[in-house]
């Protein structure tokens, strides 16, 4: 080992507190990048596997009812490669001791032979016998959340008739990776269901022999998806085709993509925030290690070492601990990244998923981590190259202190001086103290606004159901009924009051823009359900005119006054061109309001509620919903506690728990930045403080003079942080907000409070660290160096 390099492990072994530090930032970035990446990588290859093994259609169809015949002209259509029709339907599921009933998706099977299309993978057990009307195979997630097994019967109402189904097997699908009951915005495997048997079973429950109500359809290769769907639109209108849409329409797909997208933003965005504050951190050490050196490299220039060869010395000293700090988030990152797959394969439904690193990832997340440390000893090595050996192994010139604050005024004369030497010292490097203050102000903008994200997410919670949705349960018909099915579900004891609704599935188009979702519609001063403002005040809904949510209006890029065009796909299908009145602060889902009786004249059904919302008396919710349970006109029921608690799983468990994540990561860079800050301003002083130690100063008085700096740099940046965190919030609320839900961002005095907090018990805890040091520190030795 040449001499260098053993002087390179010494000078490791100095600063070996400062330099962890480092390391643990620069890992926590290269963690998030590895982490994400595999992430990213992993779902979206998972996913494209699935897809294609079983076979999940390109285009679905929807229709009233159409008989089989039609198949063959669909089959006809140029760039379709295969065409199946199906039998699909709403059943509720009677689950022992729950008096809520449950919803569910009953999917037809083929009678005979082997799936064409959306082949459903076997997780334990048999496919349904032929034309055995009792079995069937229900989804494994929601088997498992309520414990039924191979052989379990299930109580199950198909089209207002009851009937038990022996369960002969489990099941997952690609087209239920994500499932949600109609009318929420939130997937809970407990509260949905999804039952597959053979077609002639459901033909027979359903109306549907010799018919199907939804056509599957694969592109050959080549062929355009619009213009496929716009044959089959035309072929399936006089059939009550309700409007044919892609895959990247599919719910399940839509937010399973959502979710890749966000991780791949986070990828891209987060990890270079952190390995450049490390650069920032590890350039200042490596300088004061130059500074402090000054004679040494005189020394090594002078006995014939090459500019080139003490370069390389303290470049090598960047490297190791760039690289040090690299490896361990790479290893970092597989980790984290394998113990978050349980959640995605529970969440997404998915039957296989293994964590595999993006190698990509590994090679952005050591190269930028190099590159930026690199980059920073690039000006510390202009200072070696500068120096010439008669130079280096003479002391600097001073510096001119002369024009800065002496504090000799009334004021000076009222500091003790300790405090004035601390006041000296900032005003004599001003630039130094803004750098490190500006250091912990990124920190405490970082923590303050994760901290506030937490918040964030309680709060559109309370917003959503309390503000917003103030119901106790939704009931949903299976078809459109009369106002009069309102005043049947008020005569229910134990129900206090009931708001009725009309749904109305269309698709929302502005300019090139369009999307497939309903139209709400809604009693003219509604008490349950409301629009409401960014104040939180109802908005009224006009008599002509369509109020969007933020969500929705961001998509279509509308504003109030722009006309939209909604094209129905249900009934008699009109298509409306609509103003838009309002945009609402909705928090879960896109959702668009009108007023009921607007929205039934338009369709040319006055009257008509698709279902309604009620106020229950809590001593009495169970004999409500067993009541409702077995109404035949009733598809389903959803409860907003229940509802609540699924939304607060998804956001513990599901893309928001990346929050916690990025919270932990924010603490930890503050810490480092803290730390290092300390070590910094300990190192650059060390003569100074031995030299009033000699003078009679108490161990108190001089900690004071070196800490009392760090005070005040730490105090000036808790301000600036909080502003600069503030802004901040809106930009991490944006990035975890999606179609599913959107997060509000507001000033939270709590979480700013919080994030002070822990910036000042890290600076405390830094200090002692410190103290601690300062109190051991060899006088004689320190006093003998040269600055």
């Amino acid at each position: 080992m040449s001499p260098l390099d053993r002087k390179l492990f010494r000078d490791l072994w100095r600063i070996k507190g400062q330099a962890v530090a480092i390391v643990l930032v620069i890992a926590t970035g290269v963690m998030l990048q590895v982490m994400m990446s595999g992430l990213v990588a992993s779902l979206t290859e998972t996913r494209r596997a699935y897809y294609e093994r079983n076979n999940l259609a390109d285009v679905f169809a929807p229709v009233v009812r159409a008989p089989d015949a039609v198949l063959a002209r669909l089959a006809d259509i140029p760039g379709v490669a295969r065409v199946t029709g199906r039998a699909v339907g709403r059943a509720l599921i009677d689950i022992p001791g729950d008096p809520v009933p449950v919803q569910s998706q009953a999917v037809g099977l083929p009678d005979s032979g082997a799936q064409v299309l959306n082949t459903v993978f076997l997780t334990a057990g048999r496919l349904p016998a032929e034309h055995h009307r009792d079995e069937a195979l229900l989804l494994s997630g929601f088997a498992a959340a309520h414990g039924y097994g191979i052989g379990d019967r299930i109580d199950v109402t198909m089209n207002g008739s009851r009937r038990s189904i022996r369960i002969v097997g489990l099941a997952q699908s690609p087209e239920f990776l994500f499932v949600a009951a109609p009318g929420e915005m939130v997937p809970d495997p407990a509260r949905y269901g999804v039952i597959w048997m053979r077609r002639s079973a459901l033909a027979a429950a359903f109306d549907m022999e010799g018919a199907f109500n939804e056509a599957l359809l694969s592109i050959s290769r080549g062929g355009s998806e619009a213009a496929v769907i716009d044959a089959v639109d035309r072929v399936l209108k006089p059939w009550g085709g309700t409007g044919a849409y892609g895959r990247s329409d599919l719910v399940s797909d839509r937010f399973v993509t959502e979710e890749i997208d966000g991780l791949a933003t986070m990828s891209r965005a987060v990890p270079p925030l952190f390995i450049a504050v490390a650069a920032f951190l590890l350039y200042i050490v490596v300088n004061r290690i130059v500074q402090s050196e000054r004679e040494e490299i005189g020394l090594l220039k002078a006995f014939g070492y090459t500019n080139r060869e003490v370069g390389a010395h303290y470049v090598k000293l960047v490297l190791l601990i760039a690289g040090a700090g690299a490896a361990l988030g790479c290893l970092l990152g597989v980790l984290a990244g394998r113990a978050m797959i349980p959640i995605y394969t529970t969440f997404y439904n998915f039957p296989f998923l293994v964590f595999r690193p993006d190698p990509t990832a590994f090679v952005i997340g050591v190269s930028a981590s190099i590159a930026a440390a690199s980059a920073g000893s690039v000006f510390v090595l202009r200072r070696i190259f500068a120096l010439t050996p008669s130079e280096a192994m003479r002391p600097p010139a001073p510096a001119d202190y002369s024009k800065t604050v002496t504090f000799t005024g009334p004021v000076g004369r009222r500091l003790d001086q300790p405090t004035r030497i601390v006041l000296r010292g900032l005003a004599r490097s001003p630039w130094r103290a803004m750098a490190l203050s500006a250091g912990i102000a990124g920190g405490m903008a970082l923590a303050s606004g994760m901290t506030t994200i937490y918040g964030s997410f309680d709060r559109m919670m309370d917003i959503s159901f309390s503000v917003i949705d103030r119901s106790d349960a939704t009931v949903f018909f299976h078809t459109p009924l009369g106002e009069k099915a309102a005043f049947e579900l008020a005569r229910i004891p134990g129900v206090i009051a009931v708001e009725p609704f009309r749904e109305v599935a269309a698709t929302l188009k502005f300019g090139r823009r369009e999307y497939r979702g309903s139209v709400s519609g809604m009693i003219a001063d509604p008490e349950m359900t409301r629009a409401i403002d960014d104040r939180y005040a109802a908005i009224p809904l006009p008599a002509r005119g369509l109020v969007l949510g933020e969500a929705l209006a961001e998509i279509l890029a509308v504003a109030p006054g722009d006309i939209l065009t909604i094209e129905v796909t249900e009934g008699r299908q009109p298509v409306l061109e609509v103003p838009v009145t309002r945009v609402a602060s909705t928090l879960i889902g896109a959702p668009a309001y009108m007023q009921m009786a607007a929205l039934n004249a338009v369709m040319s059904e006055p009257g008509r509620i698709s279902g309604a919302r009620l106020r229950v008396d809590e001593a009495r919710a169970d004999e409500v919903y067993r009541r409702l349970k077995d109404m035949p006109t009733v598809a389903g029921v959803s409860v907003s506690e229940n509802a609540r608690a699924s939304l607060q799983k998804l956001m513990d468990q599901g893309a928001g728990s990346a929050r916690y994540i990025m919270g932990a990561v924010a603490f930890i860079i503050t810490f480092g930045i803290v730390y290092n800050a300390a070590r910094i301003a300990q190192n650059e002083r060390s003569r100074d403080l031995a030299s009033l130690r000699v003078m009679g100063f108490s161990k108190g008085e001089t900690a004071f003079v070196l800490l009392g700096e760090l005070a005040i740099i730490t105090l000036v940046a808790l301000p600036v942080g909080s502003l600069v965190g503030y802004a901040l919030t809106f930009a991490i609320a944006r990035g975890f907000s999606s179609e599913l839900y959107q997060i509000p961002a507001y000033f939270d005095p709590f979480s700013h409070g919080f994030s002070a907090a822990f910036i000042i018990v890290a600076a405390v805890v830094s200090g002692l660290l410190v103290e601690r040091d300062l109190n051991r520190m060899d006088l004689v030795t320190v006093l003998k160096s040269r600055d």
